[in-house]
């Protein structure tokens, strides 16, 4: 962004300053100080870089585009964007290793945005359908497995409120509620054993929603701090995928091109080793892996909780506030993997949805201790409608993440395993086979947040994750202008140099996309107010709910 026409005044310019940077030019180099010189003098065009190209990244930097900002940039680490929105080919049109559905229609900026596209479609009763069928082949009967999926379901009305006066978590609160109810006089008839099975695995199913290894790692009074959506939770993307949901905010069919109007403005394959966030010039240089450097006005971090987890204390200099420290450590990060398996015909009849696995306690000793103990964690295979060929698996917590490490073919071998394990009919050979690897890929190290009992015990929010680091400085100017008529004119302001957005800095839609994009709506928004760009957006400014 340097101007070669612009170097010799700007050098007069640093001769009329003090020593100490001619100091700095000795040691740093003109070039340096030079690009630091100009990214901080022009103001009225701010250098924003942000890091990642998951939805939220994406959301920002469309927005900022849309709010009259000009010098925006994204580097991502890997080679795509999307983040864990992660859509492939496979079988008969397209998975997705990530995010996969739409939760809910009011108030989600997601279904807004995608339902007058006609981009969403019901995925109907899949899991609520799905057949209880123990590990000696048996089927549970329709009435009783009603019956149980009403008792847990029931604690569905019940517990927003009951858990606001409880303490513990919100695996304890679902055991007493379940067995609780058992032992009213109209359940007298129901298996111990089999409901003792279908609760285990029932609680394997509420973890995959949490991203918890355990129910008891959920807190109850954080469980609340998640807002769901009115509507159909489980809209699919139909045969397109969630990646159709990115190509709608980057405008990509209207502009004939992958990225849309962001074409040009991302870098693939960057990954972010070093932030320096409190330089004398009031700007933030990253340096990649790859040998690059950027200097910025503003960055935006919106990679995920995992990574920051892991990463924080070598990437940041200096070390994040406290605060901030504490969020990341205290805010619960979890995996859940995603097993995808293509058969040549369908093998199962016509109506079937899908089957949960309820290990008798005599037949789960065939795999503890053993090379194929992880296949605990496997709780069911389901339907696709949009892929008739296929069924796939949910495995959760810390048998998720070892499954990342097996060969693909003893990964298959075991779900091979389980199906002539459980399923009464003829297994063919499969023609295809996929997993998603959400914890071992460094640019993740897991699926999503939640708030833990941890969380609680510290006390901690997404609030204080959210908040941006910033530097005192000069207010900005935009067209020569103030950004800003306070009844008092002060030459001074907090500038938010270091930016966080994503899923898990949301209050109250953690662990979704529309999360991850309202809260990079939030942090395009709060670099508009502070440039006074509200109201030069091109367009209508859609609400935020955060």
């Amino acid at each position: 962004m340097t101007n070669l026409f612009r170097v010799s005044k700007i050098r007069s310019q640093i001769n009329l300053l003090t020593s100490p940077l001619n100091a700095l030019i000795r040691y740093r180099g003109l070039h340096w100080v030079l690009s630091s010189f100009l990214v901080c003098r022009t103001m009225n065009k701010p250098k924003i870089v942000i890091v990642g190209a998951g939805p939220s990244g994406i959301a920002c930097a469309t927005k900022l585009l849309d709010y009259g900002f000009e010098n925006v940039m994204i580097v991502e680490a890997e080679s795509r964007i999307g983040g864990r929105i992660h859509t492939i080919p496979f079988a008969d049109n397209v998975i997705d290793l990530g995010a996969q559905w739409c939760h809910g229609e009011k108030d989600n900026i997601v279904y807004e945005l995608a339902h007058k596209h006609n981009l969403l479609q019901s995925t109907g009763d899949v899991y609520e359908s799905y057949q209880c069928i123990r590990s000696n082949r048996e089927i549970v009967s329709e009435s009783i497995s009603q019956r149980l999926k009403d008792i847990v379901n029931d604690s569905l009305v019940t517990r927003q409120m009951e858990l606001r006066n409880s303490n513990g978590s919100l695996g304890s609160y679902l055991t007493n509620k379940f067995y609780e109810a058992l032992r009213r006089p109209e359940n007298s008839d129901i298996d111990m054993a089999i409901a003792r099975e279908f609760f285990d695995n029932y609680q394997k199913f509420e973890s995959s929603v949490e991203a918890s290894d355990t129910l008891d790692d959920v807190s109850g009074h954080g469980y609340l701090e998640y807002w769901e959506c009115e509507g159909d939770i489980l809209l699919n993307w139909k045969d397109k995928g969630y990646v159709e949901f990115l190509r709608l905010l980057m405008k990509a069919h209207e502009y004939n091109h992958e990225f849309g109007l962001l074409e040009e403005r991302i870098l693939l394959n960057h990954r972010v080793t070093h932030i320096d966030w409190n330089r004398y010039d009031s700007c933030v240089q990253l340096r990649c892996g790859n040998g690059e450097n950027f200097l910025a006005d503003h960055v935006i971090i919106t990679v995920s909780l995992g990574v920051l987890k892991e990463q924080h204390l070598r990437t940041f200099e200096p070390k994040l506030p406290m605060d901030k420290q504490r969020a990341i450590d205290g805010l619960a990060f979890g995996t859940v993997n995603k097993i995808f398996i293509e058969f040549p015909e369908p093998f199962w009849p016509k109506k079937w949805t899908g089957f949960t696995m309820l290990w008798r306690e005599e037949d789960i000793g065939e795999i503890r201790g053993t090379a194929r103990a992880w296949l605990e964690d496997v709780f069911g295979f389901y339907c696709d409608r949009n892929q008739p060929r296929l069924l796939s698996g949910w495995i959760i917590g810390a048998n998720g993440r070892h499954m990342e490490t097996l060969p693909e073919d003893e990964i298959l071998d075991g779900c091979m395993y389980l199906f002539r394990k459980f399923l009464p009919w003829d297994i063919p050979e499969p023609c295809n086979f996929k997993t998603s690897t959400w914890y071992t890929n460094e640019n993740f190290r897991g699926s999503y947040s939640f708030r833990s009992m941890y969380t609680e015990e510290i006390g901690t929010s997404a609030r204080e994750l959210a908040q941006p680091l910033y530097v005192v400085t000069t207010k900005p100017l935009l067209n020569g202008q103030s950004s800003t008529e306070p009844l008092f004119n002060q030459s001074r302001c907090d500038k938010p140099v270091v930016q966080f957005a994503g899923e898990a800095t949301s209050d109250h839609y953690f662990s979704t996309v529309h999360g991850a994009v309202e809260a990079g709506w939030r942090e395009a928004k709060r670099l508009a107010e502070l440039y006074n760009m509200i109201n030069g957006a091109r367009g209508k400014i859609a609400k935020s709910h955060l």
